[in-house]
């Protein structure tokens, strides 16, 4: 049985293709990512939920992003730790059933999975300063 985490994994995995490969017909990509793999429907749901509210929102993240990523340009970014951020901000803005906390944790460990050496610090900086002005508790969900 799949988890959340590695639902999150999948979705930065398709996001990552998807912004190293842009693609019209994201449906054809999403279809062909799922071809070797065995989740369940309900992480399934839960991995593609979070791949279109990124993909939908995509410009507000990235500008929410941007705001706190002191001398960063998001093109400067490792691919890895850009993908990886705009689905945790995405789960903090849009998310209230996701406490903020858990969104940062899960990216940052994905993060160190996935990247660099740096790329936990480097996304826990940057997500860690989001959280802060974002007007909802930190620990808990929203009601």
């Amino acid at each position: 049985m799949a988890t959340r985490r590695e639902a999150r994994e999948w979705c930065t995995q398709m996001l990552f293709q998807l912004d190293l490969n842009p693609t019209e017909n994201i449906n054809n990509a999403v279809t062909r990512f799922w071809v070797d793999k065995q989740p369940d429907s309900a992480m399934k749901e839960f991995a593609e939920k979070l791949l279109c509210g990124v993909r939908n929102n995509l410009i507000e993240i990235d500008n929410t992003i941007q705001k706190y990523a002191d001398n960063w340009h998001m093109d400067r970014m490792a691919a890895v730790d850009r993908n990886v951020m705009r689905m945790a901000v995405y789960e903090m803005l849009f998310c209230k059933d996701i406490p903020p906390i858990v969104s940062i944790n899960e990216a940052v460990d994905i993060a160190k999975y996935f990247g660099s050496k740096e790329s936990g610090r480097f996304v826990n900086g940057i997500l860690d300063r989001i959280r802060k002005d974002i007007d909802r508790p930190a620990r808990s969900k929203d009601e």
